[in-house]
């Protein structure tokens, strides 16, 4: 099997940026690692954060919570620390989550002790669409209880683009940000 490089396979840009990029990643918000790629191509990165802006919005029909128990578990589950690293540093706190549970989203199960019911349910899913990109009977029903319709919805999609990200992350080979640790540190 060959080796993996462990260097970054696109640049980010660096300061100072042109006009475009910089209207560009003023729309993305801090100028991290993955959005200075994204800018390299300013109307990619006008998309995505078209699509960020609505999932970190309170127009969304998921808690802050339940959004990041989906980013963290499937960035777990996809092993993309970068992201892992990005979601828990600016969002750990205020998504509630203690040591235990970081933990368990790291490497447990949803049947850890940590989770309630809805938490559980949200975890359950995110673990079934992982593995079988679809979720079961009994997942979408478990998941529409704790979250409603639209959050069930919206936990698939952005269940989805999580991965999209995992991938990128992983193959452009980002290192960690500053102040970030990776997924179980």
């Amino acid at each position: 099997m060959p080796l993996k490089s462990k260097q970054p396979r696109i640049a980010p840009l660096e300061t100072p940026y042109d006009a475009d990029a910089a209207e560009a990643l003023e729309q993305l918000g801090p100028p991290i690692q993955l959005f200075r790629v994204w800018a390299r191509r300013p109307d990619l990165a006008r998309g995505v954060a078209g699509w960020g802006r609505y999932y970190f919005s309170r127009q969304s029909a998921l808690t802050i919570r339940r959004r990041e128990l989906v980013i963290n578990r499937t960035t777990a589950l996809c092993g993309a620390d970068y992201e892992w690293g990005v979601h828990v540093a600016t969002f750990a706190e205020k998504a509630g989550f203690d040591a235990p549970q970081l933990r368990s989203l790291a490497a447990g199960s949803p049947a850890d002790d940590c989770w309630d019911v809805g938490d559980r349910a949200v975890l359950v899913a995110v673990d079934e669409l992982h593995t079988t990109s679809d979720l079961s009977d009994e997942a979408w029903a478990g998941l529409v209880a704790a979250a409603g319709e639209d959050g069930a919805l919206e936990l698939v999609l952005v269940c989805g683009w999580y991965h999209a990200i995992s991938f990128a992350v992983r193959a452009l080979r980002l290192p960690l940000e500053p102040g970030t640790r990776p997924i179980g540190a």
